[in-house]
């Protein structure tokens, strides 16, 4: 055993260097700011703007201007809003009971019998089951 000797020299460990992101943590930026050492920023160029989601939008807007055909929604038709109107007169009911009724807002009732409404089809086969009417395919 004579051969044989021991290696005291010391190993130091050593925590890796902080990455990228850790180095942006803000704990580390004012731990450097305290101790001095230099901080750099850096402002991204459309940082807090919307430009991103606006740029897009000149190709639709001149899409949408040489279209030429007339896009609009549909309307309620006026035999429905008549019939709707008629059958709530005669249940002797309120827009806003019969609004009540369907879980729906008055104001859903009105743009309905004023025919501004888009036709939604749950929204009539529930005004249907209140009424006890047909308001559909009556064509």
């Amino acid at each position: 055993m004579a051969g044989m000797s021991q290696d005291w020299e010391p190993v130091v460990m050593r925590k890796r260097a902080p990455t990228a992101a850790a180095r942006k943590d803000e704990k580390a930026v004012n731990a450097a700011r305290r101790s001095g050492a230099e901080i750099e920023t850096v402002r991204k160029s459309n940082a807090g703007t919307n430009k991103a989601a606006s740029s897009s939008t000149t190709l639709n807007t001149r899409k949408l201007d040489e279209d030429s055909e007339n896009l609009a929604h549909e309307k309620v038709p006026s035999e429905l809003k008549k019939s709707i109107m008629q059958a709530r007169l005669d249940k002797k009911l309120t827009q806003a009971q019969l609004a009540q009724m369907i879980n729906e807002k008055p104001q859903i009732i009105q743009e309905y019998e004023s025919g501004k409404a888009i036709p939604n089809q749950q929204i009539i086969s529930k005004l249907e089951r209140t009424l006890g009417v047909k308001l559909r395919g009556k064509k």
